[in-house]
């Protein structure tokens, strides 16, 4: 009977000593294989904004193998009849902080042209009926196989948190509607609303093994604005007969850019971009308009009003001076349904999040990054008062050797949303796993 009882005290013993053993470090390199399955599943099958059913069955189906509470079909577009595909998985573990984890689900209408032996070759139709290529040019399959690996690795590690993870698998981020649509269908009411945000994203331009941070505002405000510069048409012969709405347009656009020089603060960043311009249909005709469609970038709320008012004031008041009538004014149109607010990481949870993951990964490999003028719709679960603190951390997903080339050589890496973006997919999955799941410990350490 001793000697029974001394083999159930060891056993017992050992498989406390093995489950003491585990850290986001060993559990990453135990999931990792099973991981990149999933990983290269996800890049050869992209879908979509609003389209993306198959991504979030399998996160979903994940997300319950890894001990969640799972709902799909979270969220309500402003479009009757569509189906949103949002993922809410609810791991609990005792009273305690709520942490939201989020990861993005949809994919790009971009051609691939990686040369990977697991590329995609999708084609579908978009919502105009299009048909477009589909690739996942901007890393979100590698935010959702992290996202996974992460659930995974807190469900097997309860002993080290106590509290409620929110793991969010969300649609449409890149066209800016998903968050919001999760919110409108009860995000914070249907499920506990949280005390932390929290959300990564690959990096194109840092190496794979690291991981980036931004105090204060990290992406900007995204305005789109369309714009019609009204003429009078006539015979490319007679230019003095008509008011030409493209030589218009190209003042309008030159008087644009002093916004960003000469009417705000310079130390307010700003950006307006002419991304498309459209007039005429054939060499001699002079057409009776012009269509423009703007993107405009800010991080300030009281700069991103001032700016907007100026593309407006200054369009018309060039139009004036040109001699149209009232009548003929240019139309500006800012498309309020596709705004997306800046993205703020709360300064002192970013020093919390940064202090831990550089226990976990090492000095070196957790540097400070300077702000982008790029978006994210993350922002919108921080609330527009940013009165849940929030933080997005980048995580590096280029091979170092790339990256050492390209500051030598001065050619530019593949950015996100190119054709021929490949992140390094084993140490980049491997780090944001660990990164994620150390800063979700950090929150809800007992």
């Amino acid at each position: 009977m001793k000697i029974f009882c001394l083999v159930i005290s060891i056993s017992v013993l050992s498989a406390f000593a093995a489950s003491a053993e585990q850290t986001p470090q060993s559990l990453a390199d135990a999931e990792l294989p099973s991981l990149l399955t999933i990983y290269k599943d996800f890049h050869t099958h992209p879908e979509l904004s609003a389209h993306e059913e198959r991504s979030s069955a399998i996160v979903a189906k994940e997300l319950k193998a890894a001990g969640c509470e799972v709902t799909e079909h979270v969220g309500k577009y402003d479009k009757p009849g569509v189906t949103c595909f949002g993922v809410v998985g609810v791991m609990k573990n005792g009273a305690g902080p709520t942490v939201l984890v989020r990861s993005d689900l949809d994919a790009l209408p971009v051609h691939e042209e990686t040369g990977l032996p697991y590329a995609s070759t999708v084609t579908t139709k978009n919502d105009e009926g299009k048909e477009v290529p589909v690739m996942h040019a901007c890393g979100h399959d590698v935010h959702m196989s992290t996202l996974i690996g992460t659930a995974r690795a807190l469900g097997k590690l309860k002993d080290k948190w106590h509290g409620t993870i929110i793991f969010i698998g969300q649609p449409a981020e890149e066209t800016v509607g998903g968050a919001k649509a999760m919110l409108k269908d009860g995000l914070y009411t249907r499920w506990p609303k949280p005390d932390y945000a929290l959300a990564l994203h690959d990096d194109a331009e840092f190496e794979a093994g690291k991981i980036t941070l931004t105090e204060g505002y990290a992406l900007a405000n995204v305005d789109s604005v369309d714009v019609i510069v009204h003429g009078i048409g006539g015979h490319g012969a007679a230019p003095h007969k008509t008011k030409d709405p493209i030589v218009l347009s190209a003042e309008i656009i030159n008087a644009w850019q002093t916004i960003a020089s000469r009417e705000k603060n310079p130390i307010d960043p700003a950006v307006i971009t002419v991304g498309s311009i459209h007039g005429g249909t054939k060499h001699n005709i002079i057409p009776d308009e012009v269509k423009m469609q703007l993107t405009v970038r800010t991080y300030k709320k009281e700069v991103r009003e001032k700016v907007l008012a100026a593309i407006a004031r200054i369009a018309k008041d060039c139009a004036t001076a040109f001699g149209l009538p009232p009548d003929k004014l240019p139309e500006v149109h800012v498309l309020q349904d596709e705004f997306s607010a800046a993205t703020y990481n709360n300064p002192e949870l970013t020093r919390r999040i940064a202090a831990a993951l550089k226990t976990a990964l090492g000095n070196d490999n957790v540097v400070q990054k300077d702000p982008s003028m790029g978006a994210e719709d993350f922002c919108e679960y921080s609330l527009p008062d940013h009165s849940i603190p929030a933080l997005m951390f980048t995580v590096g997903a280029v091979d170092p050797a790339k990256v050492a080339e390209s500051k030598k050589t001065g050619v530019s890496l593949p950015s996100l949303h190119s054709s021929k973006f490949a992140p390094v997919p084993e140490p980049t999955i491997r780090t944001g796993m660990i990164g994620m799941t150390t800063a979700v410990l950090e929150l809800m350490k007992r």
